[in-house]
């Protein structure tokens, strides 16, 4: 494994063990060139993922950028950042397990939607206001009573 702060090849693990929802095998590395320490995760990959987006163009499916954009709608909630690692991975396998090699990026945001909803809905609400690209307040307005709860708008 090539370290990440100085580009040296070869590391060293010095622990290993198992995430603990078992998805994944947690490895503690030590980089004998510069004396940095990291960390790496491995996982199972059933296959690999294309994401179709909207423009047609495909890019291979990143399991971190999906992390990112679930993060980045929790942000300042109170939302375990287990529980979100638990949310990328149900969605993870269900893009493996669907059969599909090729899935296109509004079936990922509709499937992070879905699990937005029971996670929180707050966050629900701003990844919908990035995924749906909302331009105004009318938009949120709009969404919120489909949601069927009382807007902060009415006066």
């Amino acid at each position: 494994m090539r370290c990440p702060f100085c580009g040296h090849d070869d590391t060293q693990v010095k622990d290993s063990r198992p995430t603990e929802d078992n998805s994944a095998i947690r490895r503690r590395r030590f980089c004998m060139a510069c004396g940095s320490r990291f960390t790496t995760f491995e996982r199972v990959q059933l296959r690999e993922l294309t994401i179709v987006k909207r423009n047609g163009q495909r890019t291979p499916f990143d399991r971190d950028k999906l992390a990112r954009s679930i993060s980045i709608a929790v942000r300042k909630r109170p939302v375990d950042p287990e529980r979100v690692e638990r949310v990328v991975n149900s969605i993870q396998r269900r893009l493996e397990s669907s059969g599909e090699s090729e899935i296109s990026s509004n079936h990922v945001g509709e499937l992070v939607m879905e699990a937005l909803a029971a996670l929180d809905p707050v966050a629900y609400v701003r990844f919908a206001s990035v995924y749906r690209n909302f331009r105004e307040a009318k938009d949120f307005e709009e969404f919120v009573e489909k949601l069927g709860g009382n807007t902060v708008f009415d006066d």
